[in-house]
């Protein structure tokens, strides 16, 4: 598999990224109900096209990452949150997550932001896996935070200096 193109999304994005999301929904990563029809766009008030990088293989988008501001509060400005990331079943174990992290990290930098953080699920191994080998690292967790298909499962918080 060659190397994935990484871009920002466009607004004619929304409708291919909305069915990645379906598509790639599960309560390994995912802590709102499946997504039902009629669907919603993928693009929100909160999040706008340029809140997100694509990653292309062969002109199809084959994942995304979401980059954004934690709060709207000005003392949190220099603070970017990864808030969503997403790899098609054919294009994981090529790269292509590791790839939109580095391009995020480096997004982030460019926006001025001085930390990047993140949730993730504590079951969630190969994902928290993957962010500490990208210079992540544990900053809490809140235990039994959530629960999902009756089991209680942590949020883990995790961050990175720019």
């Amino acid at each position: 598999m060659s190397e994935p193109n990484i871009r920002t999304a466009l607004p004619d994005d929304d409708e291919e990224l909305g069915a990645l999301d379906r598509v790639t929904w599960s309560h390994l990563h995912a802590v709102m109900p499946r997504p039902q029809p009629p669907y919603t766009p993928f693009f929100d008030a909160r999040h706008a096209p340029d809140d997100h990088l694509v990653a292309e293989l062969d002109r199809r988008i084959v994942g995304y990452i979401r980059l954004a501001s934690p709060t709207e509060l000005a003392c949190n400005a220099h603070v970017r949150q990864i808030q969503g990331l997403a790899v098609t079943d054919e294009a994981r174990g090529h790269g292509v997550g590791r790839a939109l992290i580095r391009a995020a990290v480096e997004e982030a930098r460019r926006r001025g932001a001085r930390r990047l953080t993140l949730r993730v699920l504590g079951h969630n191994t190969p994902a928290r896996k993957l962010y500490e080998a990208e210079g992540f690292a544990v900053e809490g967790v809140l235990p039994e935070e959530f629960l999902l298909d009756g089991k209680y499962v942590d949020d883990v918080l995790m961050g990175r200096a720019l």
